[in-house]
């Protein structure tokens, strides 16, 4: 169930109405806590949060057209996706990230190979100021 739209904008208003505040609030999450120079853009027809060509002007090595990608969210057909790009080719990382994980949030980790996914907003926090927005 892709979330169609060719701006972000467009993207987060066709979020389906029963997502639509989850989806707002964790991409204002995002946009808070990006780096400096990164923005939210369209990458690969989905809402993502890219190194922009202005700053890192080959692109993606696989598409250099696409800027590059860092993480993105998602309205699937059962779930809420969030991407980290940054997350999986660090082994240790990703392993800091699966043990810190039930630290922080309600729900037992569902991850896949390169998203962790997310029924409603109170699975993916216990303390974070996310719910407050």
């Amino acid at each position: 169930m892709k979330t169609e739209g060719k701006t972000v904008t467009e993207i987060l208003n066709n979020v389906p109405e029963e997502r639509k505040e989850v989806f707002q609030k964790l991409h204002n999450v995002i946009l808070e806590n990006l780096p400096e120079g990164f923005e939210a853009a369209i990458s690969y027809g989905g809402l993502g949060y890219v190194v922009p060509h202005r700053i890192y002007p080959p692109g993606y090595h696989c598409k250099p057209s696409e800027p590059l990608p860092f993480a993105s969210i998602a309205s699937q057909k059962h779930s809420i996706n969030f991407y980290h790009m940054a997350i999986y080719p660090f082994p240790d990382l990703l392993d800091w990230f699966i043990s810190e994980y039930p630290k922080h949030a309600k729900q037992k980790l569902d991850m896949g190979k390169s998203c962790v996914r997310f029924k409603k907003l109170d699975d993916m926090v216990t303390n974070s100021s996310i719910t407050d927005y």
